[in-house]
């Protein structure tokens, strides 16, 4: 029952309060990125939702498109913006995934969507991810996010699935904040973001 009434009830409340009180850091940050990434503060692209159904996910644009000689777009370090990185670093990028909270498509807590062209790589176990609506946060997060493994993030992320609760999303809620706070796990070690998964 709580996860077909109540969490979504609990996500629409948290999302329209969460909105109404960081709107003046909403537009803070949406200027500065515009600035920085010649008038584009916003990150926009397609994600897998629950049962696989495709949705936009709205985040804060952290690394510019600056490009090589040859076209190709440089790595992510490089791209990286100092006002990305700030933003990155304090998860301050999340905060427009509220509204994809507020449509429906995402809840405050989940498996992190991932990128559309992993999906014909996963398992039949970590395709099982897909069974709830991804969140802005949730159980592979607070056990090391981008810090771990892709196999102990799909395993976080498939317990959660079969242990979804009031309880535990407020521990996770908790845990959340207190990694914000301390940082960790941003990063995997030596990159700027996660290295991509190839199926293995």
């Amino acid at each position: 029952m709580y996860s077909t009434l109540f969490k979504p009830v609990i996500d629409f409340l948290a999302a329209f309060f969460g909105l109404l009180l960081l709107s003046p850091l909403f537009v803070f940050i949406t200027l500065g990125l515009f600035i920085a990434n010649q008038g584009k503060p916003f990150f926009i692209q397609p994600r897998p939702g629950k049962n696989g159904v495709i949705f936009n996910i709205v985040k804060f644009k952290t690394m510019n498109d600056k490009k090589d000689s040859e076209g190709k777009l440089l790595s992510d370090a490089e791209r990286l913006t100092p006002i990305g990185s700030f933003v990155r670093k304090t998860s301050l990028d999340e905060i427009p995934q509220l509204l994809n909270v507020l449509k429906g498509d995402m809840s405050l807590i989940g498996p992190r969507p991932l990128l559309t062209h992993y999906l014909h790589l996963y398992s039949e176990f970590q395709n099982r991810r897909h069974e709830v609506k991804p969140g802005i946060t949730g159980w592979a997060q607070v056990n090391g996010r981008n810090a771990i493994s892709w196999d102990k993030k799909f395993e976080y992320d498939v317990w959660y699935v079969d242990h979804l609760s009031f309880g535990l999303d407020v521990k996770i809620l908790f845990k959340t904040i207190q990694k914000v706070i301390k940082k960790e796990g941003i990063n995997a070690a030596d990159a700027a973001t996660i290295e991509p998964f190839d199926g293995n």
